[in-house]
């Protein structure tokens, strides 16, 4: 790559030759990166082996293409807090990176978690904390799930056996987890928004500390990114964004042929390389010019600007990121620590104000083999066996509720040539991969734009189409006023396909769906409905297929069926909508399950069959329409009504309440209890500690039972 050095006689238009001309001098700042594209064919056994590297024997392996054995890590056993950092050398800092990816690679094979993202930033995740000085300095990563370089090297190294376990590490960045944790993520593309408030926020109060928002190229599709940087370029406070181009998006997307790169424009426009400390300074000195004479010199000052970058970049147009006022950067070889650090001591050191992005390219999955080679299959891993790559997947004698719900749709989709299904960069996590081989010109990915989807769906119900718009719980927060305004409001039949509802286990609150009942059911023209077991669940997809005159929407747990017998042809029936149904026939006590939880109720009503008494089990089916008959039934032939269901406070209990108030049914001896997911954040972990903490376990709802019947002592026998 050639270095373009020029002299700018700026008596030539009409500017005298002052800091102007002295900050201009390019030819002792220009950056010369070597080309990092040559990388790509190495040998990654023999890279392990070169000096300064991870220096274990490769006959430590007993059979694969990585180390059985956890290899020595001397320099990164000194390593407590990045301020142990400062001192090293460049030779120094490359060995500790390369122990430190093997250190991750260690952990995470007996823990399961986020190995692709995390392996892709290790060096730069050394940069940063070599140049920077958190906490004083802000690090934002977007998402969070490439965090546990950053974790290891801020004093968590000792609780890494603890990730995504109940009581242990989040498997996210976590203000309450660390003073290194500058904000808490889960969801993507929200680091730029936050830096720049926290930007806003330092300069109001007088401070000089660095702001650095990591984002990759996926999280770059949202259009909350495009926000943040449109605001950021306004507002023009000093602040540095990081663009991690891996060139895959950050999350589970992949068809079942492998990753799908990055969706839309952006990837293809990620290909300018301009680094230089006095052409940022110029273009504050033309900034300075500008404010203070005004008129014609702002149009000098411009084109000033950007004759210094078509020389710099010959024939290229400027990037959609200086258009939105972030000067760019790049693109940067995210794995050679010389320029990661050479470029960021420079960001850091020019005293200009205004946002800065440095892009920087890296490989997802980078140092180790298996990894490198299927980024998609090792983004989220299970404990696997280093040397061998091989994942640890319990065997199961049923499906995940994603893949029943994918051949539900496929079926309807066979039968049916207008429906159409919709995800929001989430392929493997929806199992709409499986939608996408068999109808490849019926599937859409929209990128990670929860909002997007919901309206783009919106569209196609406009044009007779039946849209399945399958996102998870968590993720459809991020467009609820879509939900409302656009899909409800106009009653266009749009079908929700909710995944993950209810606790998720080692991802946490930030993935839990929680919520969607609650903020589903109160609008007024949307049908709610949620399957007690994998059968129920095909036919709720022939529900909403045939559901056409207004909204609906169906959740469904993260985790397997439980095994019943499913419909002929993967063909659900189309039930009768907001009718449920009695699954057990007793006495004294009715338990009302939604979802999930009737599995639960089921079980509860065997522990306290054991104890003498029978109790009525139904499952409601819908939370909206509610089957008003059964409820009135159960109401008015039984002392006690329980709803149980796995969604918060105002979800389908708060719906049956309201019916049982307003028809009278609480006005006599009935009692009502219900059970929900308790007022707080249930925190990561094992999904059966989730569950006793949330008091949803068949022994408390059994216990539940004999509480509301004034038998303490058989709640007491029941808990204990």
């Amino acid at each position: 790559m050639a270095v373009t050095t020029f002299s700018l006689n700026t008596h030539s238009l009409g500017v005298p030759p002052t800091d102007l001309q002295k900050s201009f001098s390019l030819s002792s700042h220009l950056l010369h990166l070597a080309d990092f594209h040559c990388a790509k064919s190495h040998n990654r056994l023999l890279k392990l082996k070169r000096k300064g590297c991870v220096t274990a024997s490769l006959s430590e392996q007993d059979q694969g293409e990585y180390y059985a054995q956890r290899p020595p890590t001397p320099l990164l056993d000194t390593i407590n807090y990045p301020l142990h950092m400062k001192n090293l050398s460049s030779k120094e800092l490359k060995q500790l990176a390369d122990e430190l990816r093997s250190d991750i690679i260690f952990h995470v094979s007996k823990t399961g978690g986020h190995l692709g993202s995390s392996l892709g930033v290790v060096e730069l995740t050394v940069a940063l904390h070599y140049v920077f000085n958190c906490p004083q300095d802000k690090l934002l990563w977007d998402v969070g799930h490439q965090s546990y370089p950053h974790k290891i090297l801020t004093g968590r190294r000792d609780k890494m056996p603890t990730l995504r376990q109940t009581d242990g590490l989040s498997g996210f960045t976590k203000r309450a987890e660390s003073e290194y944790d500058a904000f808490g993520t889960g969801h993507s593309s929200t680091s730029i928004s936050a830096a720049l408030g926290m930007a806003v926020g330092r300069d109001l109060k007088g401070r000089k500390n660095n702001v650095i928002a990591i984002i990759g190229d996926g999280a770059m599709t949202a259009g909350q990114a495009y926000e943040a940087m449109n605001n950021a370029g306004y507002l023009d406070s000093d602040m540095i964004v990081i663009l991690n181009d891996n060139k895959q998006v950050s999350l589970p997307t992949a068809s079942l042929d492998g990753p799908i790169p990055p969706v839309g424009a952006l990837s293809s426009a990620l290909s300018r390389l301009q680094s230089s400390r006095p052409l940022r300074e110029l273009r504050e000195v033309a900034k300075g010019m500008t404010k203070q004479i005004g008129g014609s010199v702002h149009e000098l000052a411009a084109k000033v600007d950007e004759y210094a970058r078509g020389m710099i970049s010959v024939g290229s147009k400027s990037t959609l990121f200086e258009e939105l006022g972030l000067y760019y950067i790049g693109p940067v070889d995210g794995h050679n620590m010389d320029d990661l650090i050479t470029i960021l001591k420079e960001v850091k050191s020019t005293k200009t104000t205004g946002p800065v992005l440095v892009h920087v390219v890296t490989e997802k999955g980078r140092g180790y083999p298996y990894a490198e080679r299927a980024a998609d299959k090792y983004h989220g891993v299970a404990k696997f066996d280093p040397a061998t790559g091989k994942q640890f997947k319990s065997s199961a004698s049923t499906q995940s509720y994603t893949n029943y719900f994918a051949q539900a749709l496929i079926a309807e989709a066979e039968a049916d040539q207008d429906i159409v299904a919709i995800h929001a960069a989430m392929g493997g996590g929806t199992g709409l991969n499986y939608f996408l081989r068999r109808f490849p010109d019926r599937c859409f990915d929209v990128g990670i734009a929860e909002q997007h989807a919901v309206t783009f769906a919106a569209g196609l119900a406009c044009e007779g189409m039946k849209p399945f718009c399958a996102i998870y719980s968590s993720f459809l927060q991020r467009a609820y006023d879509q939900v409302i305004h656009d899909v409800d409001l106009q009653k266009l039949p749009v079908r929700f396909a909710m995944d993950r509802a209810g606790l998720v286990g080692a991802d946490g609150p930030t993935h839990s769906g929680s919520f969607d009942v609650t903020y589903m059911a109160c609008l007024p023209n949307m049908v709610v409905m949620a399957p007690a077991d994998e059968a129920e669940l095909f036919h709720m997809v022939a529900t909403a297929a045939a559901i056409d005159d207004r909204p609906s929407c169906f959740r469904y747990p993260r985790g397997n069926g439980i095994g019943v017998p499913l419909p002929p042809g993967n063909k659900g029936i189309p039930l009768e909508v907001g009718k449920g149904r009695i699954l057990m026939e007793g006495e004294r006590v009715a338990l009302l399950g939604y979802g999930s939880a009737v599995q639960n109720c089921l079980a509860a009503a065997s522990l306290i069959e054991r104890h003498g008494l029978r109790v009525t089990v139904a499952d409601a089916r819908f939370c909206k329409p509610l089957d008003r008959t059964l409820i009135r039934s159960l109401a008015k032939s039984h002392e006690v009504v329980i709803t149980v269901e796995e969604g918060s406070i105002g979800g389908f209990g708060s719906h049956v309440a309201q019916f049982m108030a307003l028809d009278g049914l609480l006005d006599g001896s009935v009692k009502w209890r219900p059970l929900v997911l308790p007022d707080r954040y249930i925190e990561h972990g094992a999904p059966a500690d989730q569950m006793a903490e949330a008091g949803l376990t068949a022994s408390h709802i059994a216990a539940t039972v004999y509480n509301v019947l004034g038998k303490t002592r058989e709640a007491l026998e029941i808990m204990s």
